[in-house]
């Protein structure tokens, strides 16, 4: 059984980011996606409220569970027994971030690292991007699901 990790903020989730879970879940017996918390950094949505909007946005797919961690994705990636972490990579500048990542990961622990392109239809969806345009007023619609909007309004 192989054990794919997928981790991130994901603050808030996206329709980029679910579609890289559901094509990795279609790849490996198993999908954790893990949920980063860092006290240091300030959120838009709260790691609990993350996880949740996951969880439901995920319940279609038995082989993906949703964890919250702390610490470094490899400590994570040995808790959960995964044998490959999964980015997705939009674009040269975040294959050029994460390659970097990739190799230190494979320095600390051995663990390979697998690159999914973007697909098309989502390749122009960041988090960072969804934010910015949340809070100019401007629409997200088709960014991210409509549970999500929801909860960015609250």
């Amino acid at each position: 059984m192989t054990v794919a990790l997928c981790a991130g903020s994901f603050d808030p989730p996206t329709n980029g980011h679910l579609d890289l879970i559901r094509r990795a879940a279609s790849m490996f017996d198993e999908v954790v996606v893990g949920i980063v918390v860092n006290p240091a950094k300030t959120t838009r949505l709260a790691a609990d409220r993350r996880m949740g909007l996951l969880n439901d946005l995920l319940a279609d797919r038995t082989n993906v569970r949703v964890e919250t961690f702390s610490g470094l994705v490899v400590e994570l990636a040995a808790s959960v027994e995964a044998q490959v972490i999964v980015k997705g990579v939009r674009g040269v500048a975040d294959f050029e971030a994460e390659i970097q990542m990739a190799h230190m990961n494979r320095h600390l622990s051995g663990i390979n690292t697998v690159f999914l392109p973007a697909s098309p239809e989502v390749a122009h969806i960041s988090s960072s991007l969804v934010k910015e345009i949340f809070a100019l007023g401007g629409s997200i619609e088709g960014l991210v699901p409509p549970s999500v909007a929801v909860a960015l309004e609250e």
